[in-house]
């Protein structure tokens, strides 16, 4: 009975890695059930890119370098950075019990931790949330997954920068002249200083928008200003990951920053200073205090990982005392 209990759960195991490479790879809508919302996956076909920065890049810094081939696996990204509106969902928990959709991955929704409320909120309907931590923002991750089935994740930082090129070698996605830039982004000189709602720039060639500008977004690496060194002979997937809390990679820039650290390669990391305000012992899990640049975006890869690889992609909480 063992024996045919065992080979019931292999078909089955095999039939949801066949459904799940088979799939269509398009664009769709994660519908968020018991609410109004949905989440908007762009399909980012994988392939080959040259990462970092090329010495010849005005206002290049020395950690994008040196420049090196990174090949990546399909996978969809949403399309804008995760609204505040859709992020209380998780935060508040009201939907969890409303009927879900039975997708690939099956994990207890009651079993992924809640998160508290901001101690300084400056969080708005309609925009990114912000001031979340990194691994605020995975845990999200972690109970869309368990709501919806489909697994969702931070992107590492070569999935970022690979999405957020849209196929481009240039300085931006829409190319190297910077002058370009109000017409697709929200910095230091349009924004007036405030974040803004989502899709309102240009896009990028995969459809994806604020890729530069608007909040700074969290991907799954530790920063290391020498993480490209070792991959000069190229890498397949690569990720950098330990367990020190700071500092860990943002992407994108913000609102906040000039024009020049919009770039694709740009790359920024977090800092104590961000949660130096909060006054709580242990400091806060979930939020930051002094971060209101930064924002996140989520993935869901085309081939689900195994059963056995899904928490190694979301990060674990560590206690700031």
């Amino acid at each position: 009975m063992k024996k045919i209990n065992f080979l019931i759960f292999g078909f089955i195991l095999m039939i949801g890695i066949l459904y799940s490479q088979h799939q269509p790879f398009q664009k769709y809508d994660e519908i968020i059930t018991g609410s109004k919302y949905k989440i908007s996956m762009v399909p980012i076909h994988g392939g080959a890119f040259q990462m970092g920065s090329l010495k010849t890049e005005k206002n290049r810094k020395k950690d994008e370098g040196p420049v090196h081939k990174v090949t990546i696996d399909d996978f969809w990204m949403s399309n804008i950075e995760i609204t505040w509106d859709i992020y209380e969902l998780f935060l508040t928990r009201n939907t969890d019990h409303a009927e879900n959709p039975k997708g690939l991955v099956k994990i207890d929704i009651d079993g992924v931790s809640g998160a508290t409320m901001p101690y300084v909120n400056y969080n708005k309907n309609g925009l990114p949330v912000i001031n979340i931590t990194q691994y605020g923002a995975s845990q999200f991750c972690k109970w869309l997954t368990a709501k919806s089935g489909n697994y969702y994740r931070l992107p590492t930082e070569a999935e970022w920068e690979y999405a957020c090129r849209g196929g481009t070698e240039t300085a931006y996605s829409f190319g190297k002249d910077e002058r370009k830039i109000d017409g697709y982004a929200w910095y230091k000189n349009n924004s007036k200083g405030k974040l803004q709602k989502g899709a309102l720039k240009q896009p990028n060639n995969y459809g994806l928008y604020d890729m530069h500008g608007n909040a700074a977004e969290w991907v799954l690496d530790n920063y290391d200003s020498e993480a490209y060194i070792a991959r000069k002979k190229g890498v397949n997937n690569p990720i950098k990951k330990n367990k020190a809390i700071y500092p860990r990679v943002v992407r994108g820039g913000s609102f906040k920053n000039s024009a020049n650290q919009l770039r694709s390669a740009a790359r920024g990391y977090s800092k104590r200073t961000w949660k130096q305000r909060d006054p709580q012992i242990p400091k806060s899990l979930w939020w930051h205090t002094d971060a209101t640049h930064v924002g996140f975006r989520i993935v869901r890869p085309k081939i689900s990982p195994s059963n056995e690889e899904l928490s190694r992609y979301w990060v674990k909480p560590k206690k700031e005392y």
